[in-house]
């Protein structure tokens, strides 16, 4: 539902920058895909916002990944080999 509203051009006046990007690319002549990823499929991208709670204005950096994150990735790859992903084409 959320994807679809932001393809119609419900969202093309919102103030979020990524919704209109959104938009826009829904517009373009392109075959765009969106996939949702479960929390529980996706732990690095978790551990990392977790990382930067309270640095919502600020870029934070990982010059070396931490060797969490690097456990964790594997993880994720390992479980989006057996999850049902949802899938949406727009054309």
């Amino acid at each position: 539902m959320l994807i679809d509203t932001i393809c119609n051009g419900f969202a093309s006046i919102s103030n979020i920058a990524e919704v209109q990007l959104i938009h826009e690319w829904c517009n373009k002549n392109w075959k765009v895909k969106f996939r949702h990823v479960l929390r529980e499929s996706n732990k690095v991208v978790d551990c990392l916002a977790k990382a930067a709670i309270g640095k919502l204005n600020q870029v934070v950096l990982f010059p070396i990944l931490p060797q969490y994150v690097i456990r964790l990735l594997e993880e994720d790859t390992h479980d989006s080999l057996y999850e049902k992903n949802i899938v949406f084409i727009r054309s």
